[in-house]
């Protein structure tokens, strides 16, 4: 928001000062068709002068026009980056959480947290294929995360689907 009113202050200020140069040229245009300039005379040299400093000024005040318009429909609020940089904050805390969690798991148990966590919601019956475990050894395994509040089970079809918890 604030970026935006910036734009549009520097627009403003931009085109104020461009009408004021292009008057200043206008004049100088016109003296110098009053003098019927020569180089060779100090007012026209001093007239052409004039001329090469307001079209640097020209330049200048194209860049701020520019600079203002960038502001105003291309530059990302301060709150989009804030939300953004809050998210990725989240996501590292809870990546760091979970990884913490794992350390405190045997290997079979890491396993199945971790291929839970890529699809959260998976049957019973694909964690079994995706942990490469037997159905006894992944139901113990299940049933001490679910003991230690880290998934749950939910009946779906004939199978359960297992959720993650944290």
């Amino acid at each position: 928001m604030i970026n935006k009113r910036l734009g549009v202050v520097i627009v403003i200020i931009s085109i104020l000062i461009s009408v004021v140069i292009f008057g200043i040229l206008s004049r100088l245009g016109s003296l110098s068709q009053e003098l019927g300039c020569a180089p060779q005379t100090a007012e026209c040299i001093r007239i052409e002068t004039f001329f090469s400093i307001s079209h640097v000024a020209v330049g200048i005040m194209a860049s701020l026009f520019s600079l203002g318009i960038y502001l105003i429909f291309f530059s990302k609020g301060e709150e989009a980056i804030l939300k953004r940089l809050e998210d990725n904050k989240e996501k590292n805390l809870s990546e760091e959480k979970f990884n913490i969690i794992l350390k405190a798991l045997d290997p079979f148990e890491q396993r199945v947290l971790k291929a839970v966590k890529e699809q959260d919601g998976i049957t019973q019956n694909t964690l079994r294929l995706r942990a490469n475990m037997s159905k006894a050894k992944l139901s113990y395994v299940l049933q001490e995360l679910e003991k230690r509040n880290l998934v749950k089970r939910e009946k779906k079809g004939k199978t359960l689907a297992i959720f993650l918890k944290i």
